[in-house]
């Protein structure tokens, strides 16, 4: 596969993931890219931790008046119609109600016992944890969105080395090799991408997984 194509790849198998009316929070990079691929009939309420239920297009230079609201990433940003704005206490008190149904991070690692380590590399520049924290226990489904290794290094390990965000959250990882669910006994490898066999996986993967017998092809 090639370089240009796994974001929008594991964008489009994580959009099938997302049914009809679900309020989903978006992590920032290509979290955000899944909403271009939702399948026909399938419309979701974007939720942005910093205060907007129903987040709009990105305002454009031609907008009737300047917008001075920004996502959780500091970009600028709108509620949709019908879409509305609240307050940060709001907000997060939404997250921890157990009122969003899909979260889509990426990740710096998984682990095996389905614990995340996304939010800083100690010794580099130190963006925030934002609302990674609260999102990852407070969202009824967790999917980690993310390339499988980082110049040719697992990032699905046995035990992340990194600080955790959070740990036991994660439902599910997808990347461009395979989707892995994560249950009570582990990993379980259920899709696989068809130009990759189990071998490549294992070798791509520190963590331990099994495989499912009725493993799917995910590009199906």
């Amino acid at each position: 596969m090639e370089k240009s194509e796994i974001k929008g790849f594991i964008a489009k198998r994580v959009a099938k993931e997302l049914k009809d009316g679900d309020v989903v929070n978006l992590g920032i990079g290509l979290p955000t890219m899944v909403p271009a691929y939702l399948p026909e009939g399938v419309h979701v309420v974007l939720q942005s931790e910093n205060g907007i239920i129903g987040t709009g297009a990105k305002p454009t230079a031609d907008d009737a008046e300047p917008s001075y609201k920004t996502d959780a990433g500091g970009a600028p940003a709108q509620a949709a119609k019908f879409g509305c704005y609240i307050d940060s206490a709001t907000s997060f008190g939404f997250i921890r109600g157990g009122h969003v149904n899909a979260t889509i991070l990426g990740g710096l690692e998984v682990d095996q016992e389905g614990s995340l380590s996304n939010w800083i590399i100690p010794g580099k520049k130190m963006p925030g944890m934002g609302g990674a924290m609260d999102l990852l226990v407070g969202a009824k489904t967790v999917i980690v969105a993310m390339e499988h290794t980082a110049k040719g290094k697992p990032k699905i390990l046995k035990k992340c080395t990194l600080p955790y965000t959070a740990v036991h959250c994660i439902t599910k990882i997808i990347t461009e090799m395979c989707v892995m669910e994560v249950t009570d006994k582990g990993l379980v490898m259920t899709e696989i991408n068809p130009e990759f066999t189990v071998d490549d996986v294992k070798a791509a993967t520190e963590a331990d997984f099994t495989v499912a017998e009725d493993l799917k092809d995910m590009t199906a």
